[in-house]
């Protein structure tokens, strides 16, 4: 099966896109179909042995529009060998590595044109151009249409205006002997407004004639009908004035519809206009992703020199240089260097993550101080913005189930319209209502009654719900998942790495070795530890780092496997292992030891015994700690009545002990990776809705096979390919923010049907009389076209309500729940201090002039982390400021003077 993008033209309305649907679903191998009216494009899913693109492409002119594949070339070498490189007289060969395939020539790397942002960059320039030619042709109709009803109407506007009509009026339009004259000037006034806006007529009939009526062909007609209308007027008139019928000449000298015509085709286009300026307002967050990725890439040569090429150029296997303050080009290893790169554009993390040879480095991500030379590994259309880009343009792009409702009105709409206004003439005729009558009756049942506002209601109110989600880190996939969201009542959960942040902390030290305080304790027991490759080893000699307290060298290390370790440090012989190890080894555990130990158990926690010179010196508690965030997600979610159950491989007291601090409702522990699928689907058969969270590796079936799939952790191709909603950040809230948008966006697509509909119930029957004989309204066509611009304009602006949105963060307003828990027993004779006591910690916001640029945020937040007392800086170019995170007090002048000394102005602290 392949999976294409097409773009499609001719579309005007939900119509449209909904015979473009039927015509290719038709094919045979077609799998899938999604047409977007929105973005003009469609997604196909085909069988390749079956269909190809030129049996899509005729499928789609046989209904009367045009089509062609949107091709994007995938990125990487295939099979040019150096030598071929060479032979091929390209100047500029890259540097390759020994059994590795070769380079591109220089020339071969410039017609290079694959990036997905050249495409878009093309295809914005293409909307450009076109909102160009509109506003040409806005401008034409709207002067000829004042002209045209100063002309028909000028006796109207001088009594309003209380003037007297001028002597010039009088003398060509007044009076049956001006009659042709006032008739034959209407006409010319109308050509150039037919002219400019004659894509409506070439459109509705072609598509007309395809049996495929849409928009324009209401258009056409209704406009076409008024038009000829007048022409025949013009007829009736001459033959009046030759026959000396001056009761015929008044007669259609005043029921001419040549205004109808061009103020109908003025006010539609007015209303296109303001209907694409606001649909092109929903595109702003792709754009924004877009933005994010640099435009040049500095390549080593395989000279050794440095040449600077635009981004697309550059190849898998490029060696590349990122400068400090400089973005990563695309993804790929570090070969040289070491540097601190700030990954929030991708993660959302804001703290610089440490970067040294062998690790990875992410495309949009930017580097804070040291020079690197990476390998590229994934470029152009691979890279992890790419993929996060083109996410977010197929979310816009797909429907929601909600609309195929929309979508079988919609197909049907035209073709009734069409036949609602031929009844209404028949019936105006039937009645004696008159020609005239029935005929205006008719137009304005054609002009009013476009389906625009039905096809924009749910295209434009999820590509603005997509939109705001990337905004904030959280990737929806599709419209199903958008909708599917909203009636989630059970969300299951991960736990490690999930719930938890996935790796060993110290959470306890208790002492029992008179004289030594806590940072000894931890400083002697990452000594022993140090040399062990044990993840809890890790966590002692991680938290000694933190600590900032010195590792003293260890001799005669020993380690015993399922036990401990041993050696001598500072003198004296040392343990460090289980309970059992202790024993063998003579170590008693006293009576406040065992009490630690057995209340850190009922936590869930690992405990880790200490021993120095045959004599207990610690119990250090070890355990996977839980993220801030998920205290605040598990509580948002108990108060939206969602039911929360954790689904974990751990065993069942330490899933327990996580799940009476976090109160989640139900625990299903010791559960293997292959087996969480089948309490997905238990889950189901119970007629639940369920949501799973997971980190979208060894989670990936259960993923898939809930209602909802939402991968924490992203950037994984296990994650993206078997999530529905990715969160970019990691953050559980996040997952309550997509449930909270997926209801505001389901809400919005309700509205928009509602007013729809509402407007069509409404409207229809005024424009065909059906109130004239009880209240004497009736509604002339250009008020019909008016009104019908007015409909789409209403929509697309209750879509875009959706802008103001609010992305919950959890950073700041998060007030932590999890108390300091009493401590163990301790002997009395301890010098115990515990060391979980509350941080001193401030913030600062800084308001600094002459940031433009990521190269400017990078300079200013190196030159703030170098201030003593400093923790954290997070900048934010858009805002032009700095959050300046503090672990002791730092005075604002400091602040500014560090600012200051980077060469830009410090407006305000606060």
């Amino acid at each position: 099966m392949k999976k294409q993008k097409y773009s499609v033209t001719g579309m005007t309305c939900s119509a449209c896109s909904a015979h473009v649907e039927k015509s290719v679903g038709k094919l045979q191998g077609m799998e899938e179909v999604t047409v977007n009216l929105l973005t003009n494009s469609m997604q196909v899913v085909y069988d390749e042995s079956v269909c190809n693109e030129e049996i899509i492409v005729e499928a789609v002119e046989g209904a009367g529009y045009g089509a062609c594949p949107v091709i994007k070339e995938s990125s990487g070498r295939t099979g040019l060998s150096r030598a071929g490189s060479k032979e091929a007289g390209g100047e500029g060969d890259f540097k390759g590595q020994p059994g590795e395939s070769g380079g591109i020539t220089g020339r071969n790397r410039e017609s290079r044109d694959i990036d997905g942002r050249n495409i878009s960059g093309r295809e914005a320039l293409k909307g450009k151009k076109e909102n160009k030619e509109m506003k040409v042709r806005l401008t034409i109709s709207i002067v000829f249409m004042v002209l045209l009803m100063i002309v028909s109407m000028h006796h109207m506007f001088f009594m309003w205006l209380h003037l007297p009509v001028p002597e010039l009026f009088l003398k060509l339009f007044h009076g049956n002997e001006n009659a042709l004259t006032f008739a034959f000037t209407q006409f010319l006034l109308t050509l150039p407004i037919i002219y400019v806006n004659r894509k409506y007529f070439q459109t509705g009939f072609k598509t007309l004639f395809h049996l495929s009526p849409n928009m324009d062909s209401l258009i056409a007609i209704g406009s076409g009908a008024a038009l000829l209308y007048g022409v025949f007027a013009i007829y009736r008139i001459g033959y009046g004035l030759g026959h000396g019928n001056p009761a015929l000449v008044s007669r259609y000298a005043s029921d001419l519809y040549f205004e109808s015509a061009g103020m109908i085709l003025a006010l539609i286009t007015v209303g296109k206009y303001l209907e694409t300026r606001s649909k092109g307002k929903t595109s702003e967050a792709i754009e924004k992703l877009m933005d994010l990725s640099p435009k040049t890439a500095i390549l080593i040569m395989e000279n050794g020199e440095e040449k600077e090429i635009p981004t697309h150029q550059l190849m898998r296997d490029d060696l590349f240089v990122v400068k400090p303050g400089s973005l990563v080009p695309a993804d790929g290893v570090v070969v040289e260097g070491t540097s601190s790169i700030n990954e929030a554009a991708i993660t959302g993390e804001s703290i610089p993550v440490e970067k040294q040879p062998g690790d990875p480095v992410v495309s949009a991500t930017m580097n804070k101080a040291g020079r690197l030379i990476c390998r590229a590994v994934k470029v152009g259309e691979d890279t992890t913005l790419s993929q996060i880009i083109r996410l977010v343009e197929e979310a816009s792009s797909s429907k929601a189930p909600i609309a195929k409702l929309a979508d079988k009105i919609a197909g049907v709409f035209v073709p009734v319209v069409m036949g609602i206004a031929l009844l209404t003439f028949v019936v105006w005729m039937i009645l004696g209502g008159g020609f005239e009558a029935a005929m205006s009756s008719a137009i304005a049942v054609l002009v009013i009654s476009c389906p625009c506002a039905l096809g924009l209601a749910t295209p434009v109110a999820i590509m603005v719900g997509t939109g705001v989600g990337a905004k904030g880190g959280i990737l929806i996939k599709s419209g199903d998942a958008l909708q599917s969201a909203r009636d989630i009542d059970t969300v299951v959960l991960d736990k490690t790495g999930t719930i938890t942040k996935g790796k060993p902390r110290v959470t306890d030290v208790f002492g029992y070795e008179r004289g030594l305080n806590v940072d000894e304790i931890i400083s002697i027991a990452a000594a022993i530890e140090k040399p062990s490759e044990h993840p809890l080893a890790e966590a002692i000699v991680e938290e000694a780092q933190i600590k900032g307290v010195s590792i003293p060298d260890v001799e005669d290390f020993q380690a015993v496997f399922g036990k401990g370790v041993m050696g001598t440090c500072g003198g004296k012989k040392c343990l460090a292992g289980n309970e059992v190890f202790m024993e063998e080894n003579g170590i008693a555990l006293l009576p406040g030891a065992r009490d630690a130990m057995d209340e850190m158990a009922g936590e869930g926690k690992t405990c880790l015994l200490f021993a120095r010179d045959g004599k207990l010196s610690a119990v250090i508690g070890v355990a996977d700690t839980i993220k801030e965030s998920s205290v605040k997600a598990i509580r948002q979610l108990h108060d939206m009545k969602i039911e929360v159950v954790m689904l974990t491989g751990d065993n069942k007291r330490t899933a327990e002990a996580v799940q009476k601090k976090l109160g989640i409702n139900q625990v299903i522990a010791q559960v293997l990776p292959e087996d969480k699928e089948k309490e997905i689907r238990r889950l189901q058969k119970e007629g639940k809705k369920v949501a799973m969270i997971g980190d979208g590796i060894n989670d990936a079936p259960a993923l898939a096979a809930a209602d909802v799939g939402i991968a924490i952790g992203a950037g994984t191709d296990v994650a993206i390919d078997s999530a529905d909603i990715i969160l970019m950040k990691s953050k559980l809230t996040d997952a309550i923010t997509a449930i909270r948008l997926s209801r505001a966006v389901i809400k919005n697509i309700k509205e928009n049907l509602f007013w729809a509909f509402f407007y069509n119930t409404i409207g229809i029957p005024l424009a065909a009389g059906v109130w004239y004989p009880l209240f004497g309204i009736r509604l002339n066509p250009m008020f019909g076209a008016a009104a019908m611009s007015l409909s789409s304009l209403f929509v697309v602006g209750n879509a875009l309500r959706l802008r103001s949105f609010k992305l919950e963060s959890d950073e700041n307003n998060f007030a932590s729940q999890n108390k300091e828990e009493k401590s163990s027993p301790r002997l009395e004779d301890s010098d115990f201090a515990s060391q979980n006591k509350e941080d001193w910690k401030m913030e600062k916001m800084m308001i600094i002039e002459g940031m433009m640029c990521a190269h400017c945020t990078g300079r200013v937040q190196k030159a703030l982390e170098e201030v003593a007392g400093v923790k954290q800086v997070t900048m934010s170019l858009e805002e032009k400021s700095a959050k300046v995170t503090l672990d002791k007090e730092v005075s604002d002048d400091a602040l500014k003077a560090a600012v200051t000394e980077a060469g830009y102005e410090v407006i305000g602290i606060k």
